[in-house]
């Protein structure tokens, strides 16, 4: 694991969680007296991931300094600032150079999740495509996305269907191939879900790891109440 970095999408507005969200960055919003942050970078770090790259909105730089010199001093973790919304993929862009020529994890920074990160990593390498999706089944998949798979290759991927085909859900973590910047628009808005996933399922370079790890979404105030109280 010590040549994969990885990745925290940490820019967003965070809309659904307005007003708080105007003054704090969603993902330094607290669970059980800890940033929701923590919780991935400790993720990442007990898995043996050595280098994590944070994008972050330029609006809440100080906030983000300030988090790392108050939890994670000595790591190596490293910020990209977005001067404005770029979406789920766009400001993957100015992480290239950074990221170099080895696959590297990729997450939401507003979840919680508890997953076996070595034995992703071994499934993407069998699979052999350019992304992987950790797949977790729900009881509402109609609020996510959701995915059909056939001997761990996406075969569709449908982004909040109001019929869902399956319950197992994209949970927000990826593992990327350094080709994928081959599929990438650059800098400017753009979303993996629906930029990315479907254009990959199509040319079958996309596959799913199914995990029964936990993970809880933590995006809107039912969600975030939730999280606070249940997660452990």
């Amino acid at each position: 694991m010590k040549n994969i970095k990885a990745v925290i999408l940490a820019g967003g507005l965070g809309t659904r969680l307005y007003p708080i969200t105007y003054e704090i960055p969603k993902p330094l919003l607290r669970i059980k007296k800890k940033p929701i942050i923590n919780y991935l970078v400790d993720l990442f770090l007990k898995a043996g991931v050595k280098e994590i790259g944070i994008l972050i909105s330029e609006n809440f730089e100080g906030d983000f300094i300030w988090w790392k010199k108050r939890y994670y001093p000595k790591k190596k973790i490293k910020f990209f600032k977005e001067k404005k919304p770029l979406g789920t993929l766009g400001g993957l862009h100015y992480l290239k150079k950074w990221i170099s020529k080895n696959s590297f994890f990729f997450t939401n920074g507003d979840e919680l999740k508890k997953i076996d990160l070595k034995k992703m990593r071994d499934f993407h390498r069998r699979k052999q495509v350019l992304a992987t999706i950790a797949l977790v089944k729900v009881k509402n998949p109609q609020d996510y996305g959701v995915v059909i798979c056939k001997s761990g290759i996406v075969q569709k991927f449908l982004e909040k269907p109001k019929n869902p085909p399956s319950k197992y859900i994209n949970s927000g973590l990826y593992i990327f191939s350094p080709k994928i910047f081959d599929y990438h628009p650059g800098p400017k808005f753009s979303m993996i879900e629906t930029n990315l996933f479907p254009k990959l399922a199509e040319e079958n370079k996309l596959a799913g790891f199914k995990f029964n790890g936990k993970w809880t979404d933590c995006g809107t105030w039912q969600r975030y109440e939730k999280a606070i109280k249940n997660w452990r």
